[in-house]
């Protein structure tokens, strides 16, 4: 998952190859960030069963990820318009390298805190990573063509989510052993091994010449006050905020829902295999909507994929077995177009707001970090299966936002 707020530009005249070279080189940010991303998904059964953790203390571990977001965001805005985007990335590769490392000593001292201090400091370099990474490649180029260039290193980044969970089951539930309480070391050679990852991949990108981008995004933003007026931006916001927030609640969950007796009964070492389905299903959604988007409205389109994903939410909650896990998964596929989709609706008409709506929508990521621990909580009250009938809700929302709620009014 990725945000975007293209509203660069670039001054000077640069050879077209260096902006070849910089898209290239900035895809495998947006592959090692959604891979990152998704291990949370291993994750948190992991630690759930090395602490003993309820569902609810199991979902810090996406609150303090996705928090980092909301709080990070803003500043990390400002600092990579002082310092430019190139060593935004490298601060971003480092901080999030740092993140990583402190895995090992957290699992040395046996602490739960410390892993979810840890992950806070991975996700805000990967907050800056973004914020940097995003707008660098919307200004590599043709503005007409920016949408295409970030669908296509959107691309990686879904790629990422869908190996990611192989990577994760095969370290972290090696042999298909079950994680031991009060023995959290599995995660110390896969942590340690992104940690060094991150820091050739900063190193790479201190090195590398590439183009000098000029960001001109504060340019006539206006005030916070304006922006607000916006009916279909306000509910835009609304809905990136439902939306993330049940896409990573529902990835969040697969493994102890495929754990269950009455669902799959299947171990937490094969279960975590499973989930790439539901996000390799995304990856492939986003062609086929790209596709369908040019023959069908795209509201139309975004109310039908989130009535779909009702729909099989339904059905997981309601039967049992190999088509309850099924029908889960396939809320991947639903899950596609979504993102990109209402963030488009939501910025189309802000003219020289534009920007400014762009910030307000990013921080409603934190969606991801609130509505995964309201269904820890319900789960623990109501158990796995019912607990999905939140997300259920949330597309309820982005259905009433697609077919109606993102139409501009016209006494604005």
């Amino acid at each position: 998952m990725a945000f975007t707020t293209p509203t660069s530009t670039n001054t000077g005249e640069q050879p077209q190859g260096n902006f070849k070279f910089a898209l290239y080189a900035l895809t495998s940010l947006f592959f090692m960030w959604g891979f990152i991303t998704c291990l949370n998904d291993i994750l948190i059964p992991y630690l759930k069963g090395a602490f003993d953790l309820n569902f609810t203390q199991a979902m810090l571990i996406q609150f303090c990820f996705f928090g980092a977001y909301f709080i990070v965001s803003l500043p990390a805005g400002r600092l990579v318009s002082k310092i430019g985007y190139q060593k935004g990335i490298v601060l971003g590769l480092t901080i999030a390298a740092v993140g990583c490392g402190l895995f090992y000593p957290a699992a040395t001292a046996g602490v739960y805190g410390l892993f979810l201090a840890a992950l806070f400091i991975l996700a805000s370099g990967i907050t800056i990573l973004q914020v940097s990474a995003n707008p660098y490649v919307s200004a590599l180029g043709d503005p007409k063509t920016a949408s295409s260039r970030l669908t296509m290193t959107q691309a990686f980044n879904s790629f990422g989510t869908t190996i990611a969970p192989f990577f994760g089951a095969s370290l972290l539930f090696a042999g298909g052993h079950e994680p031991v309480a009060g023995d959290a070391s599995a995660v110390q050679l896969p942590y340690v091994m992104l940690a060094l990852s991150l820091v050739i991949l900063a190193a790479v990108f201190a090195y590398l010449k590439l183009p000098n981008i000029q960001d001109t995004s504060a340019d006539g933003q206006g005030n916070l006050a304006a922006v607000l007026k916006y009916p279909h931006l306000v509910l835009g916001a609304v809905g990136i905020f439902v939306y993330v927030g049940a896409e990573v609640a529902i990835g969040s969950f697969l493994v102890n829902f495929f754990s269950l007796p009455e669902i799959a009964g299947i171990g937490e070492a094969e279960a975590s295999k499973l989930i790439a389905f539901y996000w390799g299903g995304a990856m492939v959604g986003r062609f086929i909507g790209a596709y369908v988007m040019q023959h069908i409205a795209a509201g139309k389109v975004l109310a039908f994929n989130a009535f779909m994903a009702v729909v099989l939410i339904v059905l997981a909650v309601t039967t049992t077995g190999h088509f309850a896990m099924w029908a889960i998964l396939l809320v991947g596929l639903c899950n596609s177009i979504m993102f990109p989709t209402i963030f488009s609706l939501a910025v189309t008409g802000l003219g020289k707001h534009a920007a400014q709506g762009s910030g307000v929508l990013c921080l409603a990521i934190v969606g991801g970090a609130l509505l995964p621990l309201l269904q820890g909580v319900l789960a623990d009250n109501i158990g796995v299966q019912l607990a999905f009938l939140l997300p259920a809700i949330c597309y309820i929302y982005i259905a009433f936002y697609g077919l109606s709620g993102h139409k501009i009014k016209n006494d604005l």
